[in-house]
């Protein structure tokens, strides 16, 4: 896959560049540019995301950044069953347990909605950071909900990161599904209250929550550019209302005389 020529593979993360140096440097240079063209279309293109993931992973399989580049694209691109054997791959090769939130909700992706609730359960969540602890919850209140438990999946939420008042990364996202769960239930004016607080934290719009709640509250947005062309339309009609008015008007003098 073409790679474009301000791709030098320098951009990628220190940490990658070090696992990437015990590859011959021509090819280290290769990989480089293609988790680097992974991570800047991911989000915009899933598709062509896996295409550089899938390159990277012949031509390293066996360093785990690259294992971890390709089971995230394939998650993008909802190939869950792919996407759990890269990360299961990359966690074998480090031993770390940051990848296990993301595994989970494989998990959930292949319709095993248990399987990721005995992963919330698991040892390998007190390992998990803060992030990634808020992560699992996220994960394990989502399966409650395919299992269509909506009192647990409330209650899976409820924690202390919730209730607090300070703003972390995760805060919007956490505020977010708990307000969602709070309305799936029917519970209108708690979910009002925490989208609410979800727009308060969410500083880089990571969720639609200003639009959930101007939905709650009866807004209507209108596209500008509709108006216009109403107003535009209106105004032309106007004017040839009135042209043919003045078309009418000699026309009528000729056949009086």
């Amino acid at each position: 896959m073409p790679i474009p020529e301000d791709v030098t593979g320098d951009e990628i993360d220190k940490d990658v560049r070090q696992e990437l140096q015990s590859l011959p440097k021509t090819l280290a240079e290769d990989v480089a540019k293609n988790l680097v063209m992974v991570a800047r279309l991911i989000d915009e293109d899933p598709e062509g995301a896996y295409g550089y993931s899938r390159v990277a992973l012949r031509l390293a399989s066996r360093v785990a950044a690259v294992r971890e580049a390709a089971g995230f694209a394939a998650y993008a691109t909802q190939k869950y069953s792919e996407a759990l054997a890269e990360f299961r791959a990359a966690r074998r090769m480090t031993g770390s347990v940051e990848l296990w939130p993301v595994m989970a909700d494989c998990e959930r992706g292949l319709g095993r909605p248990e399987k990721t609730l005995d992963m919330a359960g698991a040892p390998e969540v007190h390992k998990l950071d803060k992030a990634g602890q808020v992560e699992m919850r996220l994960v394990a209140a989502g399966a409650r909900r395919d299992m269509g438990q909506l009192d647990a999946a409330i209650v899976t939420l409820q924690s202390p990161e919730l209730a607090s008042g300070s703003v972390q990364p995760w805060t919007a996202r956490l505020r977010y599904a708990y307000a969602d769960a709070l309305l799936a239930a029917q519970r209108v004016d708690e979910a009002r209250e925490w989208f609410a607080k979800a727009v308060e934290a969410d500083r880089d719009g990571s969720t639609d929550a200003s639009d959930r709640l101007a939905e709650l509250d009866g807004v209507e947005f209108v596209d500008a550019l509709d108006e216009d062309e109403t107003d535009g339309g209106s105004e032309s009609s106007q004017a040839r209302a009135e042209s043919a008015e003045s078309a009418d008007g000699p026309e009528g003098e000729d056949d009086k005389d």
